[in-house]
């Protein structure tokens, strides 16, 4: 089996993918990226690795806790991503990984380019319209196809005068979205609360 090295997870970790299963007999894995754009895990030299879910794979042994491996090679192939980890070199070892999950540190992830943000940089994020209304926090981001929708949450006063969490959805696309100040924690978009 491989040596596998006890980690601590980084504080700053974002889970970026799963280990499918062994790809070819030299040890070879084959990834699941969370991304469709998987250059985080080209980009970083080290993963983080932690046991799978129960409910996809009881009785999982390889390991416990959290674990570092040395990433030799990774690449895209087909509709996932396959990697070459330092000392494991036979298709048995790669199958006890299978179902793993992987975390990087966002301090790993390549530079994004210009108007380009990584969603996890986003989830968190005020959102504010061009009148200076909160229109509530960034909750999540869901793909669309074209475009990448914040899914906004915000709380919603009741007949009854409790509140309640609601969601509202904005397109991230420049037309609604003015500006996204990730140091100030604050997107300011051209949107009403009553969209």
């Amino acid at each position: 089996m491989i040596n596998l090295k006890s980690s601590a997870l980084p504080d700053d970790s974002v889970e970026v993918g799963r280990i499918l299963d062994a790809w070819g007999v030299k040890g070879w894995l084959k990834i699941l990226p969370h991304s469709s754009d998987p250059e985080a895990l080209f980009s970083a030299k080290s993963w983080f690795l932690q046991a799978p879910d129960t409910k996809f794979r009881p009785g999982f042994n390889a390991f416990s806790g959290t674990v570092s491996i040395a990433v030799d090679e990774a690449k895209t192939h087909s509709d996932s991503v396959v990697a070459k980890i330092d000392g494991l070199d036979d298709r048995n070892d790669a199958e006890s990984l299978r179902g793993c999950r992987i975390f990087l540190s966002r301090s790993a992830f390549p530079k994004a380019s210009k108007d380009e943000y990584y969603w996890v940089d986003l989830i968190g994020l005020k959102v504010v319209n061009r009148e200076g209304i909160a229109l509530g926090c960034v909750r999540d981001l869901m793909a669309t196809g074209p475009n990448s929708v914040l899914c906004v949450e915000y709380q919603a006063m009741q007949e009854d005068g409790s509140n309640k969490a609601e969601e509202r959805m904005i397109p991230f696309v420049s037309a609604y979205v003015d500006t996204v100040d990730i140091a100030a924690k604050l997107i300011t978009v051209d949107w009403q609360p009553d969209y």
